[in-house]
């Protein structure tokens, strides 16, 4: 007898073709103010959406949109209790597209997370029931609680964006992206996630404990009811998709490029990693900050986009060397933390305007030529002028 996966809100026509087509609409032209600005405001209106569940985790808030709009996947992970499917589940409920929810428990079987095939005996043949993989935006909670032969159900999913089931390929919908939720490995009853999904993710973020301020307003604001229950999104699915098309053509330099490779190879030769980042972690480094130098109103990639997003998208693909860990031998995340600050401080910065040059039709013909930028700690060669940016201390997020 075939057994019946886990039960899913999502039926059988998402793996449609007409659902799984490359984005057929027209995004936010870039190089307009005015485009630019509505997508900054609509960036906002999720983010103030989520943040009237999630108390005081304004950086995780937005890690996360960068994170959807960049058309990757996030880990979120943390000690229980913290919040962290609250924050997935506001983010789903933010946008206008279908959520699938996958409870991670040691008896989930791969077939509860794709789907199988029912042998249908009214019409003597097999019928493909999917499962809730089969969906724009999948909540995988405790994801570290399943075995790992049903984790790596997710492999195929994440990566290429469809599913195989007895040899038949059932493309997913776009957009896909996965919010997993994880226990830290000590924890009881947990399996470590193997170095391929975790590199199938594009950032990983931890909740934190919230301050006293934070925590007493959520004393007051769920006192009678669940906030989550009273939010409802604030942006189409169609306008999601603009704002991802949109953060695909916001604009990187060469230098940019050139920096962000010097970043991951930096860790593939580090004395306290014995496994550096790969080149998916280029990409998703560069494809990350494009969508935060949309988030925040500009039509280019600064350093500082690759600075801040640099321990979120490269630290939980690393793995340090027993002696860098030392006595953190069970929590390596604050040690991998601190070496991907280090190599941030010992990798030179491109300084000028080749760090953010445009290309010429995103500067206005009347702009006034911008002063050199001052010299810095962490410079390398002056390039080419065409659009100065000063430089910035590491950790500087580029805003005011």
């Amino acid at each position: 007898m075939n057994r019946q996966p886990a039960r899913s809100s999502v039926e059988l026509a998402s793996v449609a073709p007409a659902d799984t087509a490359p984005f057929q609409t027209a995004p936010f032209n870039t190089e307009s103010t005015d485009d630019l600005s509505e997508l900054q405001a609509a960036g906002r209106a999720i983010m103030r959406n989520v943040e009237t569940v999630i108390d005081g985790k304004h950086e995780a808030v937005k890690i996360a949109l960068t994170v959807l709009l960049a058309e990757g996947h996030l880990l979120i992970e943390d000690v229980p209790g913290v919040g962290k499917t609250m924050l997935a589940k506001a983010l789903a409920r933010s946008v206008d597209c279908t959520v699938g929810r996958i409870q991670f428990t040691p008896d989930l079987l791969p077939s509860d997370v794709t789907g199988v095939s029912v042998f249908n005996q009214a019409e003597r043949r097999f019928e493909f029931k999917p499962g809730p993989v089969f969906a724009n935006i999948v909540i995988g909670d405790e994801i570290n609680r399943a075995s790992p032969k049903t984790q790596s159900a997710l492999l195929e999913s994440m990566e290429e964006r469809q599913v195989t089931v007895d040899g038949v390929t059932y493309p997913l919908a776009l957009p896909f992206t996965v919010i997993a939720t994880q226990n830290p490995i000590e924890m009881e009853g947990t399996y470590t996630l193997p170095e391929a999904q975790r590199d199938r993710f594009m950032a990983r973020i931890s909740m934190g404990y919230p301050d006293s301020e934070s925590e007493l307003a959520m004393l007051d604001s769920r006192d009678t009811n669940s906030p989550l229950a009273l939010i409802s999104a604030v942006v189409s699915g169609q306008i999601l998709r603009e704002m991802m098309l949109s953060a695909r053509a916001i604009f990187a330099s060469g230098a940019v490029k050139e920096y962000a490779v010097n970043l991951v190879r930096a860790t593939r030769d580090d004395r306290d990693l014995r496994l550096g980042a790969s080149p998916r972690a280029t990409l998703q480094l560069i494809r990350a900050a494009k969508a935060q130098a949309a988030l925040n109103g500009r039509d280019y990639v600064l350093p500082d986009d690759i600075d801040s997003l640099a321990v979120a998208v490269l630290g939980h693909r690393l793995v340090p060397t027993s002696r860098a860990l030392g006595h953190h031998h069970q929590d390596s995340g604050p040690v991998i933390d601190d070496i991907v600050r280090r190599i941030l401080a010992d990798t030179p910065v491109p300084v000028g305007a080749a760090a953010s040059a445009a290309p010429a039709s995103a500067a206005p013909a009347n702009a006034a030529p911008e002063p050199a930028a001052p010299a810095s700690g962490r410079s390398g060669p002056t390039l080419p002028a065409v659009r100065v940016i000063p430089a910035r201390p590491v950790g500087s997020t580029g805003q005011p």
